[in-house]
């Protein structure tokens, strides 16, 4: 007896690639969220989904490719500072809007609060297909050997050369500084200081080095250095410091905004004005720069392309692709009113 075509077996990747008029190679690549496939052909093989109300077998895909279509996003930082920097967010935002169009899942695993060793375990253990690392330090050497046998991108480069780091996604850190720096000295600014991010993370070497090379350019004094970690209350005791041994200084630039408004509170405590007596600019134009008290001068950094190229970067390592080893993202200076 005729069942009208209804065959009683789900559909299959076959049946799909036949419907669409194209290879099975293509439909799995749509089905994995390849960026392989033209948009046109996709569309065509979404459609023949559709309408043969095809469901891929995750499990049996999973077995068969030995991937787990997951993708995991590591920080090396604590939980108070990932959910209180802007920085973090804009980051996983722009990992997300990437993986969004893919069949990709993203995990986030604070590292300090799992330990190391516990997230080495888990990244090798078969539970994701590649891993972004952001925010690393110096120290900790766990990933790049993690990078030896699993995908990994980083966000920045190594401080260690002997770190075997193969992708690295980063933004110019020093040029960004170095412009920052050079804005004060157009301002006509003679002292100027910086608050430095930690040194043990790129981020915060390559700021005071770009803010070095703007002064020694210029003849200036680089010796009015004070370093943070990146927090607002790191910032306010850096300026603090800052004011005590130099209070001829008339300009700082903060490796961070997070520091720069910090720094707000111990210029005005010390009875000076920001811009008059004190001119400030951060770096990375997060959310609060603008609605600072006065808006704040910042280098803008950008995380939201930074997060987006990372994930688009091992989405392709995963799929076989040839990419850039290193991909360097441009800074440039938003000019407010703390300058």
């Amino acid at each position: 007896m005729s069942t009208g075509g209804v065959t009683g077996h789900a559909p299959t990747l076959e049946m799909v690639a036949a419907r669409a008029g194209v290879s099975r190679a293509t439909v799995s690549r749509v089905v994995n969220g390849s960026p392989k496939v033209s948009p046109d052909v996709a569309e065509v093989v979404r459609e023949a989904i559709a309408a043969l109300n095809y469901v891929p077998n995750r499990a049996a895909r999973s077995l068969a490719s030995r991937r787990t279509q997951a993708i995991a996003l590591v920080v090396p930082e604590s939980t108070s500072r990932v959910f209180n920097d802007p920085f973090f967010a804009t980051l996983v935002q722009g990992v997300g809007l990437a993986l969004a169009p893919t069949e990709y899942t993203l995990s986030m695993l604070i590292e300090s609060e799992t330990g190391s060793e516990k997230t080495r375990r888990y990244l090798l253990g078969g539970n994701v297909d590649g891993a972004l690392v952001a925010s690393h330090h110096t120290g900790d050497h766990s990933y790049a050997h993690v990078s030896q046998s699993l995908p990994v991108v980083f966000g920045g480069r190594p401080l260690d050369p002997t770190e075997s780091v193969t992708h690295t996604v980063d933004v110019d850190n020093a040029h960004g500084a170095e412009i920052a720096t050079q804005h004060l000295i157009d301002r006509g600014r003679q002292r100027i200081a910086t608050i430095a991010g930690p040194q043990d993370m790129p981020p915060g070497v390559d700021r005071k080095r770009g803010w070095a090379t703007a002064l020694e350019r210029a003849g200036l004094p680089d010796d009015a250095v004070e370093y943070g970690d990146f927090s607002p209350a790191s910032g306010a005791i850096a300026m603090r410091r800052l004011l005590e041994r130099h209070p001829d200084l008339d300009a700082v630039f903060a490796a961070n905004d997070q520091m720069a408004i910090g720094a707000y509170s111990a210029i005005a405590d010390a009875g000076r004005s920001i811009p008059g007596d004190v001119a400030i600019v951060g770096f990375d134009d997060d959310r609060y720069a603008s609605t600072a008290m006065p808006p704040l001068t910042t280098v803008h950094q950008p995380s939201l392309e930074m997060g987006a190229e990372m994930a688009r970067t091992l989405v392709r390592i995963i799929e076989g692709d040839e990419v850039a080893s290193t991909t360097l993202l441009p800074t440039s200076l938003v000019i407010r009113q703390s300058t």
